[in-house]
């Protein structure tokens, strides 16, 4: 039997809970980690790309200082982080490199991603990983991260990852086979729930309460994280990772766990978070062949089709694009800076690092960060 809405997916956010990787918290469980290497591994050797988020740091570092309790302290817990992040990686390298894989570590905070520079930086930063193979395992910069900062669940630090690349699907690999219409630990006859949109209102009742749902038990956050992630049009399975062969037999549409659907499509998803909630900070002046270009094409912005540069803006700030008699016709995120901007314009992108002495991107303005208007 196979799923009829999943999406045709060719990018996955793959998240593994901490309860599955270190043995109820008693230290990372290398052995448990095999069979979803191979699988992961197995995507990958399909060309499907693939970033995992991973939780465990805390308690692997807690394992190897011999600390039996989880520390209350943020210090401490960065301390432990800090020192758990060694194994963690150490350990997915080796699996990885055994299959033939690269891997890459990316660490996050959520001001990396509310900070637009930072975002696309670290949008390029996967991007490329993923161009080159890589697979990126990214976990939240505990060593850093304040009480503000924090992300408080690698549930959400997985949604956001989605919303960054924007990823087809969004896997949450948990110890609990999805989202049950009640708390099947009080309630025996409770149903997994197979498949609904995410704005079905059945989903606030069944996560929102310890009483009829699964508040106490984590399927809030994932609720929640399934939310974020369909901003950009992303899918979510909420699955049980002890399943046998859980992540191939999604891969294979099977009905494995709690299909969350997105109610818009992707680019549509991303275009509309673009033309409304970012402020304009800048305007560009565009030729007929680039307004062309855009219009029917379909195509990022290249400096050569700008003619002129108004405002003071910044790398990661929305711009408006005019057409040549001053009309807005779309609005985007700039690589570049006001006056980097001002010098290539009219440019082609393989003058860039001789007018600037060096290559950020070689678009002004992304495709997948534009929207047409």
């Amino acid at each position: 039997m196979r799923r009829k809405q999943l999406p045709k997916t060719r990018k996955w956010v793959v998240k593994i809970g901490s309860t599955l990787l270190t043995r109820n918290g008693a230290g990372l469980d290398r052995k448990s980690l095999q069979p979803w290497i191979e699988q992961m591994a197995a995507l990958r050797r399909e060309g499907l790309e693939l970033v995992l988020v991973s939780s465990g740091a805390v308690a692997e570092g807690m394992s190897r200082m011999g600390w039996r309790q989880r520390p209350k302290t943020l210090h401490e817990l960065q301390a432990a982080a800090a020192i758990g992040q060694m194994g963690l990686i150490r350990a997915y390298e080796a699996c990885f490199s055994r299959r033939g894989f690269h891997t890459a570590q990316v660490l996050l905070t959520r001001d990396d991603l509310a900070d637009r520079v930072r975002y696309l930086n670290a949008r390029s930063t996967l991007r490329t990983l993923l161009s080159l193979g890589v697979i990126p395992v990214v976990n939240e910069n505990d060593t850093v991260a304040t009480d503000e900062l924090r992300f408080g669940d690698n549930d959400t630090l997985a949604a956001l990852v989605a919303n960054l690349i924007e990823a087809d699907l969004l896997v949450l690999l948990t110890d609990q086979l999805g989202l049950f219409d009640r708390d099947p630990r009080l309630y025996p006859q409770a149903k997994l729930i197979a498949e609904r949109r995410i704005d079905d209102p059945l989903l606030d009742a069944v996560a929102g309460s310890s009483t009829t749902g699964l508040g106490t038990g984590g399927m809030v956050t994932k609720v929640r994280a399934a939310r974020l992630a369909a901003r950009s049009g992303t899918a979510t399975i909420i699955a049980a990772g002890q399943e046998e062969r859980v992540i191939e037999r999604i891969r294979r549409g099977e009905p494995v766990g709690t299909l969350l659907l997105p109610v818009q499509e992707p680019q549509a998803a991303r275009k509309q978070w673009l033309a409304g909630h970012l402020a304009v900070r800048g305007r560009l002046k565009l030729d007929a062949g680039a307004v062309e270009a855009l219009r029917t094409r379909g195509t990022s912005l290249l400096a050569v089709g700008v003619t002129g540069v108004e405002g003071d803006f910044h790398r990661g700030d929305v711009v408006a694009c005019l057409d040549p008699q001053g009309r807005e016709i779309a609005r985007g995120l700039i690589n570049y800076d006001a006056q980097e901007t001002a010098k290539i314009r009219g440019q082609p992108s393989a003058k860039f690092a001789e007018i600037l002495g060096y290559l950020d991107d070689v678009e002004l303005i992304h495709r997948d960060n534009l929207v047409l208007l």
